[in-house]
């Protein structure tokens, strides 16, 4: 009985653990949810031919169409007029990854350019001069996919190799097709609209996008073939897992070639090899765990002029994090990349501008959200200042204020607004430290870990109409410092909030019902270095009518 009452509890034991292996498994398996919505479509995929001369039996090359009803394929071929795209899948992908992006770009291209007020802008963004996004769509996007037979690019160099030479055949084969099609047209009597393009934009996934950027510097591709990049959680800086020392051996290769690229030669009479080339990263965000965002940086590899990553999350219209292969199908994203590369096409001459500058200002439009800039905001005050913003027994805050015009206006004022009132109160115990029914104190050492955390303040108020936000600063040991009035030492950092999203309140259900709040339109985020310095922070509502500016 002992023995069998012995291997009882042992197997409980067994079947306890493996419950817990299981449902240990089950959490790190499980899909988090990202908030995407799903992206639906017809697809039909139609194959290219390859001439005979070329041996191409391993990939295939496919043109996608978006519509249920049936096709002729040849005669669709023969009717490309649009600008090629061609998207490049990553590791173990299908060519058919091609439909969310693409099926979104047929719908945008039918419908048009947003309304300007589809969303809001997250902060004011510099202008290009002379320069403006389309108001209207000049051409649609014709989507290519190659077919890699999903194999394992991530675990060896030489498949990326041979996938990069496939790619450089397949810019070369689409380029070559819209020649055809224009000469089958013109003997059949029909006339084309545009020119004939002279480069393909390169859109991949994953290893895809390292793959676009390997075939770009390959020797074998037409000079100006492409122009523009874009990727979707792509590795760039090195791969992310090296199994194979040729994988990292040839990473290394093509961003040594990127980086001599867009370096001047020692004539100097002769353009970088890459000088007009534009490349756009798009990470997936903290809910990527196969490429962190780390990878998909194109630090070092190519200038801040000519391309930038940004992540997912901060895209405009998207705000989402999202996981390794949900970046091909939500719909957010899908719908955003699709105008953005509708944006990117000239309405006069039906092909992508041709100024890097003005493509890379497209691209930050379209997707670049300007709330990281507008974050460093104390990065217009040096490092020095910043942390000593009072120290010094010549200039005040007034005069900073005065020089900033990102403070309130002096426009702005409420009915008996002094700030001299209760500045200093002793307390040890609370964080808010005196409210007069407009203003709440905070001591700034009881916020977070004795102020060494991060203060964020959320609001659906206007800015100095209706909120404003001051820095008080500590009492000096100087007696210089002592005599400079404390009105002249007050920092006010109220239009240092970022302007986010957001619409309307929603309108009463039926008469009675409770009015909702309109939802948070800004917020401030302050760090420990940037309220250091200072003791209180004050925040002040406008409660009745008379306070607002006439």
């Amino acid at each position: 009985m002992g023995g069998f009452g012995g291997n009882c509890r042992l197997g409980s034991v067994l079947l306890f653990s493996a419950w817990i292996t299981l449902a240990a498994l089950n959490r790190l398996l499980r899909p988090a949810p990202n908030g995407c919505q799903m992206t639906y479509m017809y697809p039909t995929y139609i194959p290219i031919s390859t001439p005979k001369n070329v041996s191409s039996d391993r990939y295939g090359l496919f043109l996608y169409h978006e519509g249920w009803k049936k096709i002729d394929f040849d005669d669709h071929v023969r009717k490309l007029d649009g600008v090629p795209v061609l998207f490049i899948p990553g590791n173990g992908g299908s060519y058919k990854q091609v439909r969310s992006l693409a099926a979104e770009s047929f719908r945008a291209y039918q419908n048009g350019p947003p309304e300007s007020s589809f969303y809001r802008e997250a902060s004011s963004t510099s202008e290009l001069e002379d320069f403006s996004l389309p108001s209207r769509y000049g051409c649609m996007l014709d989507w290519f996919a190659v077919d890699l037979e999903g194999e394992h690019s991530a675990m060896d160099g030489r498949i990326l190799e041979e996938h990069t030479e496939h790619v450089v055949y397949a810019v070369h084969r689409i380029l070559d097709q819209y020649k055809e099609s224009h000469v089958a047209r013109a003997n059949d009597g029909v006339r084309s609209t545009g020119n004939l393009p002279s480069s393909v934009i390169l859109v991949g996934h994953s290893m895809g996008g390292f793959v676009a950027r390997a075939a770009l510097v390959h020797p074998g591709l037409r000079k100006a073939a492409v122009e523009t990049i874009l990727t979707l959680s792509s590795p760039h800086q090195y791969p992310p897992v090296a199994l194979q020392p040729s994988l990292g051996q040839f990473f290394s290769h093509v961003n040594e070639q990127w980086r001599d690229g867009y370096m001047t030669g020692e004539s100097r009479t002769s353009s970088p090899k890459l000088s007009n080339v534009v490349v756009v990263s798009v990470s997936g965000g903290m809910h990527d765990y196969q490429v962190r965002s780390r990878l998909a940086s194109l630090d070092g590899i190519v200038p801040s002029t000519h391309g930038f990553m940004v992540g997912s999350s901060s895209v405009k219209n998207v705000w989402l994090s999202m996981e390794h292969q949900s970046i091909l199908w939500c719909n957010q994203l899908a719908v955003q990349v699709a105008h953005t590369l509708l944006s990117m096409i000239d309405p006069v001459d039906r092909q992508p501008f041709f100024s890097s500058q003005k493509r890379v200002f497209v691209f930050a439009k379209m997707l670049q959200s300007a709330v990281p800039q507008s974050l460093s905001w104390m990065n217009r005050v040096s490092g020095s200042q910043s942390s000593n913003l009072l120290s010094s027994d010549t200039r005040d805050a007034g005069e900073l204020q005065r020089n900033d015009s990102r403070f309130c206006p002096p426009s702005v004022q409420w009915t008996s607004d002094g700030l001299e009132k209760d500045l200093h109160i002793p307390s040890n115990l609370v964080t808010v430290l005196a409210m007069d029914g407009r203003r709440r104190w905070l001591d700034i050492k009881k916020l977070g870990s004795n102020g060494k955390g991060h203060f964020v303040f959320v609001t659906n108020l206007a800015p100095c109409s209706g909120v404003r936000i001051h820095l008080w600063p500590e009492k000096h040991h100087s007696s210089i410092q002592n005599e400079i009035p404390a009105s002249k030492k007050i920092v006010e950092v109220t239009l240092k909030m970022v302007q986010i999203p957001a619409g309307p309140a929603p309108k009463q259900v039926e008469p009675g019902s409770q009015t909702e709040q309109p939802p948070p339109s800004a917020f401030l985020l302050l760090s420990p270095e940037d309220m250091s310095g200072f003791h209180f922070m004050t925040i002040s509502v406008a409660s009745r009518p008379a306070d607002l500016p006439q």
